[in-house]
Order: C-alpha cells, then sequence, then structure tokens
C-alpha cells in the first residue's frame, strides 16, 4: 500500500486510538484507494472495512490490504443490510476492543480522507464532530442541481422539524468519541441511510452530547454506483416527521423532556 504505520504513535494526540469504520457493499473499485488514502492522511489510526458481504468481489481486496498492514481490519457480514447495520455493527467492534473514538466514513471517497485530521483535531474538545458539507467553508464539488437541493431542503427539514442545532444533519462524514456512543441509545437505533445519520444527530441532542461542524469538501463518487434511491429519502422523511411529532408531544406533556443544548 505504499503506508509504513508509525507504531510509535498510538492514535491521535488528545483523542486516542481512532477506528475509522468504512461500510462497503460492491466497492471493489473503491475500497483499496480509500483505504490507502486513510493510512496516508492518518497514519495512527486504525481501518475497519465492514463488508456486506459484496458480491464483486470487495471482502477478497478488503482482506489483501489487511493481511499487507495491520492496522487494517475486515468485518465479513452476512449481507447486504444496510447502512445504519453496518456502523453499528462497527462501533460495537470498536467498543469490544477499546478504541477511543470511532469515524463513519463512505467507501466511494465522497469524504476526503485528507479532511480527517481536521476532524480529529475538532475532537479533543467535542464529543461528537460532524464533517459538514453545508457550514462556511466547506465545499460541494460535481453535484447535479437535484442532488443539492434535496440536501439542502432534507436538512433545513430535519433542522426545523427536530429542533437539532446543526446545519449538516444528514451528513456522513463523523466523528464519535467513546463519550458520545456511550450516552446515544444505539441500541433503539432502527434506520438506514439519511434517516440513520439524522436519527443518531437527534439522539445526540436529546443526550447532551457536545457537537460540533467542521467544513469538508464533498465530491461525487467518481466509480461505482450510489446507493441513494427513492426508498431511502422516502424512509428519512417518514421517519423525521415520526420523531418531530413524538419530540413536541413529548415537550407538550414534559417541558424538560427535551436535553437542554449545552
Amino acid at each position: 500500500m505504499g503506508v509504513v504505520a508509525d507504531r510509535r504513535t498510538v492514535g491521535h494526540p488528545g483523542v486516542g486510538r481512532v477506528l475509522v469504520v468504512i461500510p462497503t457493499y460492491n466497492e471493489a473499485d473503491n475500497v483499496d484507494r480509500i483505504v490507502t488514502r486513510v493510512r496516508e492522511a492518518a497514519p495512527a489510526v486504525d481501518v475497519l472495512v465492514a463488508d456486506d458481504n459484496s458480491p464483486d468481489g470487495t471482502g477478497a481486496i478488503a482482506d489483501g490490504l489487511a493481511g499487507a498492514d495491520p492496522q487494517v481490519h475486515v468485518l465479513h457480514r452476512p449481507g447486504k443490510e444496510g447502512l445504519g447495520a453496518a456502523y453499528l455493527a462497527g462501533f460495537a467492534w470498536a467498543r469490544r476492543r477499546g478504541y477511543d473514538a470511532v469515524v463513519e466514513m463512505d467507501a466511494d471517497g465522497s469524504h476526503a480522507p485528507e479532511d480527517l485530521p481536521a476532524l480529529l483535531d475538532a475532537a479533543r474538545d467535542a464529543d461528537m464532530v460532524i464533517g459538514s458539507r453545508w457550514t462556511r467553508g466547506a465545499r460541494v464539488l460535481n453535484w447535479p442541481l437535484r442532488r443539492l437541493l434535496l440536501s439542502r431542503a432534507g436538512n433545513l427539514y430535519a433542522r426545523l422539524a427536530l429542533g437539532v442545532p446543526v446545519s449538516d444533519a444528514t451528513g456522513g462524514y463523523r466523528v464519535y468519541r467513546a463519550a458520545a456512543l456511550d450516552a446515544i441509545d444505539l441500541a433503539s437505533v432502527r434506520s438506514q441511510g439519511y434517516a440513520f445519520q439524522v436519527e443518531l444527530s437527534r439522539l445526540a441532542h436529546r443526550a447532551g452530547v457536545r457537537m460540533v461542524e467542521v467544513p469538508i469538501t464533498f465530491a461525487e463518487r467518481e466509480h461505482g454506483d450510489s446507493k441513494m434511491s427513492p426508498l431511502i429519502v422516502a424512509e428519512a422523511l417518514w421517519r423525521i416527521t415520526t420523531w418531530g411529532l413524538r419530540d413536541r408531544r413529548a415537550a407538550a406533556r414534559r417541558p424538560d423532556a427535551l436535553a437542554r443544548w449545552p
């Protein structure tokens, strides 16, 4: 892979041991390059490829990467169960092995590994860091207008419906410190895709997790097919509406039901 890890360096300064979880399904064209870029951008972190039994051989490629680098690991899952389930499995894998922070990162290159050090630096003073596409200084490259409008509208709706004070509640480039994962009721999470990211933002907000946003450069994938579908969008819309109505009913019954934003 062209990367020699400095084993004298344990984790990221001020954060500790870090695991980057990369879910994959049919990402044979991307998994090698994204893992290589992560290892070059942040040599002290470990990588876990969580593969959903990809029929295109992604898992075998990941095994080869792991065999060549002790800081790369593979979690073979029995089948395609969705993004949310893959991340939850990755969180559990990390917590069992004592990692201090877990990073969510897409396999398709849309999340630039070169932005990872900045996200980890921000995690020194926060429990959850969102790599934001919609905060000052961020850039979104090569997205068609309809995707831009969909993301903007979805995030605005999530913010208004749920009261979560972030500009990119659907963003999937994140750092969770152990304290955040412990505070969030992960056992209650059932959603996928956009809805999964929004649900974790909502639960973190309700739990009083210290959350910050860091601008990133987000680029449309160059290889492979997008996993976005109308069903994923419909799930997010339905779940956000349901959560918003539920939270408002709870607040009406008990004014302190929602955690105060720190």
